[in-house]
């Protein structure tokens, strides 16, 4: 299958990113647990380099079996190793894998590869953690450095550029007549890998709804829809690798799974009125200012990725900012 060189498609973009980050605010001791799920340090920062794509597809190669008496979902691996041919039950902290009250209930995930595991999660982006990209935006890197990128509304910003994959940013924002830049948020990533491009993005709107979704999802060029009933999930199988885009909440959130390469949880949110006020942002009242709010987990970076967030994830990458704490 015919590649892209993502690295020379934004060059330009990495090395404006590369100027414009400007502030480090962090907290916690950068002891990470590096477990795959963006909370990590070192080898296991968040980018799981030591899991193989085969490694990968054994995780989630089960069929799903009936659930127990008590509403507990099975699961009966397939892969072969130390998981072949067990049957998984989800405990009873977190008995399913996709909870409908997803913003207060832990989903099960469910792990046939070396691991042979269960465990409960929150199924959503964690702003405090490893990988994170939010607010107006504030990123924590694989190093566990928290910082600030100024960007500019309208601009395209190079997150990650690596061998397989390159992610986009798309800002939008806002410049008050006494401010000399741009409030800048992410409205959309722009994931393109082999020959694929996929797109996830925050619908423009008005006002803000909780009930109705502001998600969109584009797949090379062409928009989908992600269901609301049963699995809630989009998938398409590209040959080398799966995607999925599966629902972890009724409306505006959801997990982004590309094989082999990332992980991604994002959120569909707007700028609230106590939040607009605060920051003195002067936002016009016909726009919710609808971003979105992420956390990745990367799968197989090579030691040279680039990009305002990728080049974080290096094997001795030190930030170049003035480092006040870590996170935890």
């Amino acid at each position: 299958m015919q590649r892209r060189n993502p690295r020379l498609l934004v060059a330009f973009f990495v090395v404006l990113a590369a100027i414009e980050a400007t502030f480090v605010l962090a907290q916690g001791n950068g002891n990470g647990n590096g477990n795959n799920n963006g909370n990590g340090n070192g080898n296991g920062n968040g980018n799981s380099n030591n899991r193989t794509a085969a490694e990968e597809a054994a995780s989630t190669n089960y069929t799903m079996l009936s659930s127990t008496a008590k509403g507990q979902e099975r699961a009966f691996c397939k892969a072969r190793g130390a998981c072949y041919f067990k049957t998984l039950v989800c405990p009873t902290e977190c008995p399913q894998r996709k909870p409908k009250k997803n913003r207060k209930k832990k989903g099960c995930f469910i792990d046939c590869g070396s691991k042979c595991e269960v465990t409960c999660k929150y199924r959503k982006a964690k702003c405090t953690g490893y990988g994170s990209l939010c607010y107006d935006p504030r990123f924590i890197g694989g190093d566990g450095v928290m910082f600030y990128f100024h960007g500019a509304k309208g601009g395209d910003f190079a997150i990650v550029s690596d061998d397989n994959l390159h992610i986009n940013a798309h800002f939008i924002g806002t410049r008050p007549a006494t401010r000399t830049r741009d409030f800048t948020w992410v409205q959309a990533f722009s994931v393109m890998f082999d020959t694929h491009t996929l797109v996830i993005a925050a619908d423009r709107v008005s006002h803000w709804d909780d009930d109705v979704d502001a998600l969109i999802v584009r797949w090379d060029g062409e928009t989908v829809t992600i269901p609301t009933d049963g699995e809630a999930e989009w998938r398409v199988d590209c040959g080398e690798r799966e995607v999925v885009v599966e629902r972890t909440d009724d409306t505006n959130s959801v997990r982004v799974t590309v094989g082999g390469l990332v992980e991604m949880d994002v959120r569909v949110t707007p700028v609230g009125a106590d939040e607009n006020r605060v920051h003195n942002y002067q936002l016009p009242a016909d726009d919710a200012f609808a971003h979105l709010e992420t956390q990745f987990s990367f799968k197989n970076l090579t030691e040279s990725v680039e990009g305002v967030l990728g080049k974080t994830y290096r094997p001795g990458y030190v930030s170049p900012i003035l480092i006040f704490m870590r996170i935890s």
